[in-house]
């Protein structure tokens, strides 16, 4: 009948539009991303799911192993105590990587939180935080974050017990040292994005600055805080590491991936492979989330042709 048009069968097939959808396209055209993700992934199943396969204690000490190679009996090789280094990394890999999504929870919580105020502030608050923001990077994170731990993980060790006193300093620490890219990001959107047609629309509207930030402005701004976060989360890795190498990490008995570097560095001419193990997981992890973290600015930035 004349009028009447009928959809072609490719059209029915086709899935509806969605921005999670185009963002996975997007994803996905990155490929060192997606191989790092999957990277990540295996470290992260390895370290969760490893203590149910790898049934060896970490602190099972056997004299006669002392300093052997990877061998079947022990994959990654042992330490001067014939410890067995694939437990030990399991286990430590477990307190670095959630040290380093807790720091980022706590430097993107923080970060927002300011630059969210800045933002939307348009008199002395908003140069206040700003102001704060700049004296904070002003500062040497690394001196201050050592100074920091070495003033009060005694304190906290007496609360929280020896690793969980430590664990909240650093996270605590490195957090509150890492908060301020964040915050300039998400000033720099809410700065943009408050003076567009659907914010004015919804504050003219009589919607309350809290309503405009959480069911408008933050929403369109979360891009950049993902990206920064997955920086976070590297930065982190690295900030614990060197603090576990440099002796005022954990206490000695917890082997994270830095503290066992720190303990391998007297005897890399005749075990290399101590060594090698846990700076390779360090490596791989801190380049993975690099890579994620560029793949996913290309897919959060329409204005990225991919």
């Amino acid at each position: 009948m004349a009028g009447l048009t009928l959809a072609s069968p490719s059209a029915e097939r086709r899935p509806a539009w969605s921005p999670w959808r185009e963002t996975w396209r997007r994803y996905r055209r990155h490929k060192l991303a997606v191989v790092s993700a999957f990277l990540l992934l295996v470290l992260i199943a390895a370290v969760v799911f490893g203590p149910f396969v790898w049934r060896v204690s970490i602190n099972e000490i056997d004299f006669n192993a002392r300093l052997e190679g990877p061998s079947l009996a022990h994959p990654f090789g042992t330490d001067d105590l014939g410890q067995d280094i694939l437990a030990r990394m399991i286990y430590g890999g477990r307190i670095s990587l959630a040290v380093g999504l807790a720091a980022m929870a706590v430097a993107v919580l923080v970060g927002t939180l300011i630059g969210a105020l800045a933002g939307m502030s348009r008199g002395a608050l908003g140069h206040a935080l700003m102001w704060l923001t700049d004296l904070f990077l002003s500062l040497p994170q690394l001196p201050l974050l050592l100074l920091l731990i070495y003033l009060f993980r005694d304190g906290l060790k007496s609360v929280f017990g020896p690793e969980g006193g430590i664990f909240i300093l650093i996270v605590l620490v490195i957090g509150g040292l890492r908060w301020m890219p964040v915050a300039r990001l998400v000033r720099a959107q809410f700065l943009s994005l408050r003076e567009k047609e659907f914010v004015e629309a919804a504050r003219a509207l009589g919607a309350s600055p809290l309503r405009q930030v959480v069911r408008h402005i933050l929403p369109n701004a979360v891009g950049p805080v993902i990206i920064a976060g997955t920086i976070d989360v590297a930065a982190a890795i690295i900030a614990e590491s060197t603090l576990s190498f440099l002796g005022l990490g954990f206490p000695p008995d917890t082997p994270t991936w830095g503290r066992l570097l720190f303990d391998a560095k007297d005897y890399l001419d005749i075990a290399a492979h101590w060594a090698m193990f846990p700076g390779g997981a360090i490596f791989i992890a801190v380049v993975a989330i690099n890579f994620i973290g560029d793949g996913l600015r290309d897919a959060l930035d329409a204005r990225r042709v991919i």
